[in-house]
């Protein structure tokens, strides 16, 4: 990126930033952030935190069952890194019929679920507005769960001071959060193609391989999708050559997953995309 690129988004962050603390002490409200283990509901934690003071914000993190443990983990370690007062709320989407047949709204109605229990728990405690980390980029894409959370009224603070992903990890690596170049990352349900029903044995399996891969080849940014018998792996194309880049480590990444059920396993030559999750 040219020397003019980064000045200007040095300048456009730090002038949507302040905006985004204004946006917080003008609501002047006790918010709960929907903190995901992501880069982008960790730095809208971090700018309530800033605006409103430790009492009047609470993270929640909600495991419902089809999030990869490591996101989970990510959570529990960035709230402790802003100071900001963290719960962790438990439920299992499995038991949602509408979110198990996996058809195209499947992220609507788990965004619609958790929206429900954000929301009872705003009402006990006594907390007047919910928020959560969407920001500007994924409004060109189709997100199902963004129209639900905008239903039940949960706001988007980076949608509505208009800062894309770009600039909110710039703003988490300047205000020293630790996951600011954190890949992007979704429920293991997205690996399993539309039409096919989400078990635990698939979501299970899924998140085994992910880890074993990032365990012997050493990537980060990986997706493995359940076709049945077939895993097919996405990476970025950059990092194909590290696949293939020990035949000993790779061998041992095939024996594992075959073990897991897969009696395929394919590299998708199309590399990593986004739109499928």
């Amino acid at each position: 990126m040219s020397t003019k690129g980064i000045e200007d988004i040095i300048e456009s962050s730090s002038k949507k930033y302040a905006n985004l603390i204004s946006w917080f002490e003008e609501k002047n409200s006790k918010v709960i952030v929907a903190l995901s283990g992501g880069v982008d509901s960790a730095l809208v934690a971090f700018a309530a935190r800033q605006a409103l003071g430790k009492d009047r914000v609470l993270a929640i993190t909600a495991n419902y069952k089809t999030l990869a443990a490591e996101e989970l983990d990510s959570a529990i370690k960035v709230a402790g890194e802003i100071d900001v007062k963290h719960l962790m709320i438990q439920y299992n989407e499995l038991e949602n019929p509408q979110f198990v047949k996996n058809d195209m709204s499947r992220c609507y109605h788990c965004r619609n679920e958790l929206a429900d229990h954000l929301l009872e728990l705003a009402e006990i405690k006594k907390f007047d507005m919910v928020v959560d980390g969407s920001h500007m980029d994924d409004l060109s894409e189709y997100r199902p769960g963004m129209i639900a959370l905008k239903k039940k009224g949960i706001k988007s603070p980076l949608i509505e001071n208009g800062l894309n992903k770009k600039e909110v990890r710039f703003l988490a690596k300047s205000n020293n959060i630790s996951i600011y170049d954190k890949p992007s990352n979704s429920c293991l349900a997205s690996r399993i193609p539309h039409g096919s029903e989400v078990t635990h044995f698939k979501l299970s399996r899924i998140e085994k391989s992910e880890l074993v891969i990032k365990k012997e080849i050493g990537l980060n940014h990986i997706r493995v999708r359940d076709h049945g018998d077939i895993a097919r792996i996405e990476l970025n194309k950059k990092d194909f050559t590290k696949l293939f880049g020990s035949q000993e480590e790779l061998s041992r990444v095939l024996k594992i997953m075959h073990q897991y059920g897969f009696k395929f396993i394919t590299l998708d030559l199309e590399g990593y995309r986004s739109n499928q999750e």
